[in-house]
């Protein structure tokens, strides 16, 4: 399988458990593997025959900013789902979703989870 990466996408959004994320929102940033076959796209250098990088990133940023979670579980799902969903050539997403500014009593450099998914038949 072929992949696509897009690494560092800043998203601003509204998720958390306390009441002040939700409120006030914090940066997050994806990091998004795409895997598809990209063999015609190699032959043709044709960008209908990949996925649309500007395409993908207009979509996780959509599904980020669409509701509020209180996981960045679930909001790493909703960028997975929504991406599988807009995009019938990928087979598989993986989301990794960091949260760098969590509201965590100690020094950390990031927290994040990684989530991969795949398409079912």
């Amino acid at each position: 399988m072929d992949h696509i990466y897009i690494e560092g996408l800043r998203v601003f959004a509204y998720h958390g458990v306390f009441s002040q994320e939700k409120r006030d929102g914090q940066e997050f940033v994806l990091d998004l593997t795409l895997g598809l076959d990209l063999t015609c796209a190699g032959e043709t250098d044709r960008l209908e025959d990949t996925l649309n990088y500007a395409q993908a990133v207009e979509t996780a940023v959509g599904a980020m900013t669409a509701a509020s979670y209180d996981l960045i579980e679930r909001a790493a799902s909703a960028v997975a789902q929504a991406l599988l969903g807009t995009f019938p050539s990928l087979c598989e997403v993986t989301v990794r979703l960091s949260k760098p500014h969590a509201p965590v009593d100690a020094t950390f450099r990031n927290i994040a989870v990684e989530i991969t998914r795949t398409r079912t038949k």
